[in-house]
């Protein structure tokens, strides 16, 4: 096992044995010791774009920095992958209008997994490996030894609500009377909180508090340059290939998490027999298998289970099946965005989004992951926060469907939010608006605190 110095003096001694003047790749790795923290070295480095993933099953990390190439389109990176080593990873992620995407292939790779904890430099070139390898130098040689996270430290200026609570009370009486004339089924409103800090707030102390409290949560951030930076802390699998095995899933229906455990299974009972949130989950069930229909076959959905998070429940279908023709691009193309952060029918709901919502969603609701020939994974970009500059920008969503409550739908999006919005420095003042609205809920629906 090597210590972080070590590592790079050994990956600096294999770079010097690479002669060839051709095209090509190559991987070069050595063991690290696990005492380090990935995402500490990770802020400590110059360089961009940076990406760093924790699965939500906990058993894998990843931390990449720099980028040998870089793709827009899932469609781009994935016509890469095929003049890569199967076992390749490019990565990065969708925004919720898919055709403008980040995908980098990275320049170098901390891993933790059931194997231990292992550091990679990748070797590409379409000209000479050898002159691959001399950037790779130069890239190792700036790398800087990791520093302790900086403090989410920082005072709050203000907040700004897209819409505000009126608003929103309005938009959903819209999609209300829009369901009931039967042109939706379903419709997803999305609404954002801009906070406003008197000086910039280090992405990855944030990521750090996410993955202390937030469990059974995909832990993602990218970092495309110096300006901003994407943190998500997101429950929902868009969906998992391994090689032409195609995992997806309905992640719709939600209710609070009470910290007293009786209260909190009280909860969970009303969740899983509420006609409103099972109707919500089915009609996402039936959507994700009819756009799949004709590209998989053997297609099996798993009964509801539930999925239990620090502060929210939500109900789960997992959808199985077998592609009939591997393509990542497809299944981007079928399943971004899903009934569960856009609507029912689709088209309607989209053409609903883009009359009414009136907010720029940008990457909220898209999707983070990866892709190789062998394997891909992607979450969909949910419990997110933009940061960029002295703002931290956090969304949310609440699916619309007949029965729906504005004053319920606004807290269950205060409620989403609140994954990454509690870790803040201190607790944002609710506009005025918000405040007068605070009604009782019944307690199985209440959100947790």
């Amino acid at each position: 096992m090597y210590s972080l110095s070590a590592a790079y003096a050994a990956l600096l001694a294999q770079l010097a044995d690479v002669n060839s003047d051709e095209a090509g790749c190559r991987a070069l790795t050595v063991p690290l010791d696990a005492a380090g923290d990935s995402l500490a070295w990770l802020s400590a480095q110059p360089q961009r774009p940076q990406f760093w993933w924790q699965h939500r099953s906990g058993h894998e990390q990843v931390a990449l920095c720099g980028a040998i190439a870089r793709y827009q389109t899932l469609y781009q990176a994935e016509q890469a992958c095929r003049r890569l080593p199967a076992n390749w990873r490019i990565w990065g992620g969708n925004r919720f209008e898919a055709a403008n995407s980040f995908f980098f292939l990275p320049r170098l790779m901390w891993r933790r997994d059931r194997r231990g904890d292992r550091l990679t430099l990748f070797l590409y070139s379409e000209r000479s490996l050898r002159e691959d390898a001399q950037l790779a130098a130069r890239f190792l040689r700036q790398l800087q030894p990791p520093q302790p996270l900086p403090p989410l430290a920082a005072n709050l200026q203000r907040r700004v609500c897209q819409p505000e609570q009126a608003e929103w009370h309005q938009r959903v009486e819209t999609a209300l009377a829009t369901i009931a004339s039967g042109v939706l089924e379903k419709v997803v409103l999305a609404r954002s909180a801009d906070l406003f800090w008197d000086r910039p707030l280090p992405p990855e102390a944030l990521l750090a508090a996410s993955r202390r409290v937030n469990p059974r949560c995909y832990q993602v951030m990218l970092r495309p340059d110096n300006e901003s930076a994407l943190v998500c802390a997101s429950p929902e699998r868009l969906w998992l290939r391994q090689q032409n095995e195609l995992l997806t899933e309905a992640l719709a229906g939600t209710v609070g998490c009470d910290s007293q455990p009786a209260v909190a299974q009280q909860q969970a009972q009303w969740l899983l027999q509420d006609r409103k949130n099972l109707r919500e989950n089915g009609l996402v069930v039936e959507d994700i298998c009819q756009r799949l229909r004709r590209m998989v076959s053997g297609l099996e959905v798993m009964p509801v289970e539930l999925v239990r998070l620090r502060n929210l429940q939500h109900l789960r279908r997992r959808i199985h099946g077998e592609l009939r023709s591997r393509s990542d691009a497809l299944c981007l193309q079928r399943l971004q965005p899903t009934a569960a952060v856009a609507g029912l029918p689709r088209a309607a709901a989209r053409a609903f989004l883009q009359r009414h919502e009136r907010l720029s969603r940008d990457w909220y609701a898209g999707s983070l992951g990866f892709i190789s020939r062998q394997k891909s994974e992607f979450c969909v970009t949910l419990r997110c926060a933009w940061l960029s500059g002295e703002r931290v920008r956090l969304y949310g969503g609440a699916g619309i469907v007949a029965g729906s409550d504005p004053l319920l739908e606004w807290q269950e999006t205060e409620n989403k939010m609140a994954a990454l919005a509690a870790l803040l420095p201190v607790a944002a003042p609710a506009p005025a608006d918000q405040r007068k609205a605070q009604t009782p809920l019944p307690a199985a629906a209440a959100p947790a605190d």
